[in-house]
């Protein structure tokens, strides 16, 4: 715990940046394959543009889903198969939206854990590009956060 009146840095809270950045750069070509008409899929920033006309869209009506993957995050861990965490999100996040008509655009990402490991973050985010890319769908954005104190490492 910090002192009062004393900030604690990245590194002092248990965060680790330059795990982080090994990441970025493991996933970077993953994600840059899932590029489509209206996503550049490249990775930065807090959030990600999808530009409709580019994409061949004239009077949109856009459907918006969100999901997780839950209790598989356990067997994941138990069993070190972790890009199945990836296809697994990307299916139930493409069922809330075909259900209702709509078209699977894009998707954004957000990848939180207790410590990360660049490699295992990696396979889950493979996963998940994977399944994009043959669906010729875009990742928009990717956003990881490590909750040191709240979340267990994804390691088994």
């Amino acid at each position: 715990m910090a002192d009062k009146g004393r900030a604690l840095t990245y590194a002092e809270a248990g965060v680790d940046i330059d795990a982080g950045n090994r990441m970025v750069e493991l996933i970077r070509p993953l994600v840059r394959a899932t590029a489509r008409p209206g996503a550049d899929a490249e990775i930065g920033g807090f959030g990600g543009l999808f530009d409709l006309k580019r994409a061949g869209f004239s009077d949109p009506v856009l459907v918006a889903s969100t999901d997780g993957v839950g209790t598989k995050v356990k067997i994941a861990i138990e069993t070190n198969q972790h890009a199945t965490i990836g296809i697994d999100l990307v299916a139930m996040s493409v069922n809330d939206l075909v259900v209702q008509g709509a078209e699977p655009l894009f998707f954004l990402d957000y990848f939180a854990c207790g410590k990360l490991s660049p490699e295992v973050g990696a396979q889950v985010v493979k996963g998940e590009t994977t399944t994009w890319r043959d669906l010729q769908w875009g990742l928009l954005n990717e956003m990881q956060f490590c909750h040191v104190r709240t979340l267990q490492p994804m390691t088994s």
